[in-house]
């Protein structure tokens, strides 16, 4: 017992500096408060139509299918470009779909995402494209911010601005998430130095199967098609959607593929999943049952893929939501599937989307603009720059056909490279703010 007062001196002592630290961390943050809005159903299926062509404005994935060139507004549709003669691309109409921000095509018929549904166009008509059908909540799973993407049977559509707040935040506590906001009772806050990523919206490669009647999508591409199914990422899950009769798509499976998952690129028979820890291949010799063969790991970064038959090429790229503070190009050897292993790395600026045609590989370097390199020795991919495009934000691109369709913060950019040592550009496609 005479030990008592010692103890608490001692518990004095350590309350008193805890107390001093969370006081000392406490720090008064604006931050910028949103709050989740809900549509009926039938308001957003009211919402879907083919309309005039629109100005180009926010350009998401972008997609190739024939002499057409789709581009999505991202949370409101797709734009139709008629590109049969590419130093003149004429857009023909937009289809207005709530929510989208993947597509994929298969001979006449267009899939897209609207918040939560699969929405089915036929395009074989231009001037007339019409939705045939729909796949009513197949994505649950949507990514959106913690909160349910449908609530009552109300479907979250939009996250709306409500004020500027001042609260106090404690640095000691990691109350922020890695998509950069921070969860609130009936919303959620950025701080205002981050721009609030959510406002008014919603949150490639030459060896696609153009023989079996589908397009071709970017690297960043979250739809893709294969051997007549869509496989198709929704939150953490792959879904694999059957689309033997094209009008009539039927889901098959949802198959776990990991939270962080972000691009997929098919080749052959195999799929490459694109996540911010690393590179998935899975097997797709059962279509409908993909089944994971390895993994590569990498340091925490955005990370698209492409492939050919011996390399993955990956870009590592660091950001808000990618977290990590890599840029850079590696090259991996898959001639093993089943033991992916880096060959190469290199130092990029802000590398977004790539593609490879043949030995020829396009990055897109962020605010570095385009780079072509020849990739026939990939241990000196850098010493063999076949062309630099500076000064473009450059997003994604499809190489096809001695043709290259990249977009950026600005638009569409098309380049020929029918002549690897004379590429030049064929046409911009500006966006209008």
């Amino acid at each position: 017992m005479k030990t008592l007062p010692a103890i608490r001196v001692f518990l004095f002592f350590v309350l008193m500096f805890l107390t001093g630290c969370r006081d000392a961390c406490k720090v008064t943050t604006t931050y910028v408060y949103y709050q989740p809005r809900y549509s009926t159903s039938a308001e957003v299926k009211a919402s879907v139509r083919y309309e005039p062509p629109r100005k180009l404005s926010q350009l998401g994935k972008i997609y190739l299918k024939d002499q057409y060139l789709y581009l999505v507004e991202t949370g409101e549709g797709i734009h139709v470009i008629d590109n049969n003669d590419p130093a003149h691309p004429s857009p023909v109409g937009f289809i207005k779909i709530p929510g989208n921000q993947n597509l994929a095509i298969i001979d006449n018929f267009l899939y897209a995402d609207s918040f939560i549904d699969l929405v089915v166009f036929s395009i074989a008509d231009k001037a007339a494209i019409r939705e045939v059908s729909r796949v009513e909540r197949v994505f649950n799973h949507a990514y959106s911010y913690g909160y349910p993407m449908l609530s009552n049977n109300l479907v979250l559509t939009s996250w709306e601005k409500v004020r500027n707040v001042q609260l106090y935040e404690s640095s000691c506590d990691m109350t922020f998430q890695p998509w950069g906001g921070r969860y609130l009772i009936d919303g959620i806050a950025f701080k205002s130095a981050a721009g609030g990523g959510t406002g008014g919206g919603t949150i490639s490669s030459i060896t696609a199967d153009v023989s079996s009647g589908s397009g071709v999508g970017g690297s960043l591409a979250q739809f893709t098609i294969t051997q007549n199914n869509l496989y198709a990422l929704d939150g953490g899950n792959l879904d694999v959607i059957n689309l033997l009769q094209p009008a009539s798509p039927v889901p098959v499976k949802e198959v776990e593929i990991g939270w962080d998952v972000e691009t997929l690129f098919p080749y052959k028979d195999k799929l490459f999943a694109g996540s911010r820890s690393g590179m998935y291949i899975y097997d797709l010799a059962i279509p409908h049952t993909p089944t994971l063969l390895s993994k590569y790991e990498h340091m925490r970064s955005c990370d698209p893929v492409v492939v050919d038959d011996t390399y993955a090429y990956v870009t590592l790229r660091n950001g808000s939501t990618c977290q990590g503070f890599v840029n850079q190009l590696e090259v991996i050897n898959i001639s093993n599937l089943a033991s992916p292993q880096l060959v190469k790395t290199y130092p990029m600026t802000n590398p977004h989307g790539l593609g490879i045609d043949n030995t020829l590989l396009f990055v897109c370097d962020g605010p570095d603009g385009l780079k072509v390199f020849d990739a026939s020795d990939v241990n000196a991919i850098d010493t063999h720059v076949l062309a630099q495009y500076p000064g473009i934000n450059a997003l994604d691109i499809i190489p096809f056909n001695s043709m290259a369709f990249m977009i950026s913060s600005d638009g569409l950019y098309q380049y020929n490279y029918q002549d690897p040592k004379n590429i030049f550009l064929v046409s911009k496609l500006p966006i209008v703010h």
